[in-house]
């Protein structure tokens, strides 16, 4: 994949309570990721954007919730979530970035 495809794949970070945990533990950032990608597309675009190194990448499929509105029943879309953890002495900070 060429640097445009790459740049494309994460789509935002996961700011949460659980995220924040997570971050603070085991020195992980959570994304919000493209379906289509998978691990290693997702270690060289977090790689390529944020100038760190990737020790290990998690992914799991977050199924979207049924919603309902009157009587008008909706669905939110599925999405994928990447737990990307960092190899010691990188980090990445979204408060500068």
């Amino acid at each position: 994949m060429n640097k445009i495809d790459l740049m494309r794949i994460v789509e935002a970070p996961v700011i949460s309570e659980k995220s924040t945990t997570v971050a603070e533990n085991s020195n992980s950032v959570v994304f919000k990721v493209k379906s289509s990608a998978n691990k290693l597309q997702i270690k060289r675009a977090v790689e390529l954007l944020f100038k760190v190194e990737v020790e290990s990448v998690q992914v799991l499929n977050v199924k979207g919730k049924q919603k309902r509105f009157g009587k008008f029943v909706g669905r939110r879309s599925d999405w994928k979530k990447a737990y990307v953890k960092l190899k010691p002495g990188f980090d990445i900070d979204f408060a500068v970035a």
